[in-house]
This record gives C-alpha cells, sequence and structure tokens, in this order.
C-alpha cells in the first residue's frame, strides 16, 4: 500500500477500515478465513463478527456464504462448512451500478448496440 492509500484509508471510511476499528482488530478480533474477492473476516470473543474489504467498503462485495456467517444466520463459517450450491446458482457479483459491466436494457443509451423499440410509440405534443 502505498502512503495515499493509507492517508485516503485513514481520513475516509469507504477505503478499506478506519483506523479504529483496523486497532480493535488488532487487539481483539481472530481471524476466520478470507473470501475469493479477498475480503478478510474476523470474530471476538463477545461474540461480534465484522469484515475488513479488500478494497470499497461495498456491502454487496459480500458473498451470500459470508453474509449469513456476519449476520449470525449460522454459527461456522464458510471456511469450516461451506454451502451446498445448487447447479442453478450463479457465481456471487457485487453491485455493478455506475460501472461499465452494470446493466443496460435493450434500448438504452448506454448499450453498445442499442436495439430499436417497436412496442411503443413516443407521445407528441400538439
Amino acid at each position: 500500500m502505498g502512503l495515499g492509500h493509507r492517508i485516503l484509508q485513514a481520513v475516509t471510511w469507504w477505503n478499506g477500515a478506519t483506523l479504529n476499528t483496523l486497532l480493535y482488530t488488532r487487539r481483539k478480533g481472530t481471524k476466520v478465513g478470507e473470501d475469493e474477492a479477498g475480503n478478510t473476516y474476523y470474530t471476538s470473543e463477545e461474540g461480534r463478527r465484522w469484515v475488513i474489504f479488500s478494497g470499497e467498503a461495498e456491502a454487496s462485495r459480500v458473498s451470500p456464504d459470508w453474509h449469513g456467517w456476519l449476520h449470525h444466520t449460522w454459527d461456522e463459517p464458510p471456511t469450516k462448512r461451506p454451502l451446498e450450491h445448487k447447479p442453478w446458482e450463479k457465481p456471487h457479483l457485487p453491485n455493478l451500478t455506475g460501472t461499465a459491466q452494470a446493466y443496460a436494457p435493450a434500448g438504452s443509451i448506454r448499450r453498445a448496440d442499442p436495439v430499436e423499440r417497436k412496442d411503443y410509440e413516443a407521445w407528441s405534443p400538439e
């Protein structure tokens, strides 16, 4: 990590963990595991559970497996007892809103190949 990243991390909450969270994690946290996105999960003796994101602090970057553990839906983390995934389930994706990969419906000006819509007629005032 460069100096610029460390300064951003110290003064903003969305660029990784805050200084207080890092200090609390160092004093009381026990690492439970990491996910495929590089996020690290911790627990404390008091039963608190938290995540330190590997980048932008965005809740949709937490996979369903870890989300259930963070919210005490199940006691064992996915590192000890992974969820059974069904064959029709798609891999977890974070919220892509505002990115180039965001969904753009047919006819959207954001699409590279916008489809001409013929199922409605634009209203024109008289």
